[in-house]
């Protein structure tokens, strides 16, 4: 069966999934969303209040979390579909690989402000 729905590679595959299924995957997708959102406003907010840290521990940090904000759609929307097609296919789901990179990056931002707080 073809399917018009985008993206063609996800819904041409297998069967049609429990619709709570699919809508549990779409709120997912919406949670990396925000996430992202926060990462960004994080990152702007860092360097726009500068909040007395040294400038160039508050630069890093706030780079940090914009290119984290950036890059997280980029798996929201690969893990999606990645979700979407082992759902239709009846195959196990695969590990969301952006956690561990993420919790780095908050771990290293946290550091960083920490370090821009003390040599302030």
């Amino acid at each position: 069966m073809t399917s018009s729905r985008f993206p063609r590679r996800v819904y041409d595959r297998g069967e049609e999934p429990d619709a709570r299924f699919t809508l549990a995957n779409e709120r997912t997708f919406l949670a990396w969303i925000r996430t992202s959102l926060a990462l960004l406003a994080g990152g702007v907010a860092l360097e726009a209040l500068g909040l007395g840290m040294h400038p160039g521990f508050r630069h890093a940090a706030s780079i940090l979390l914009i290119v984290a904000g950036l890059l997280t759609p980029v798996q929201a929307w690969f893990g999606w579909m990645r979700t979407e097609r082992a759902l239709r296919e009846s195959t196990p789901l695969g590990p969301p690989w952006i956690a561990i990179p993420l919790a780095l990056v908050v771990v290293a931002t946290g550091v960083l402000v920490l370090l821009g707080v003390l040599l302030a």
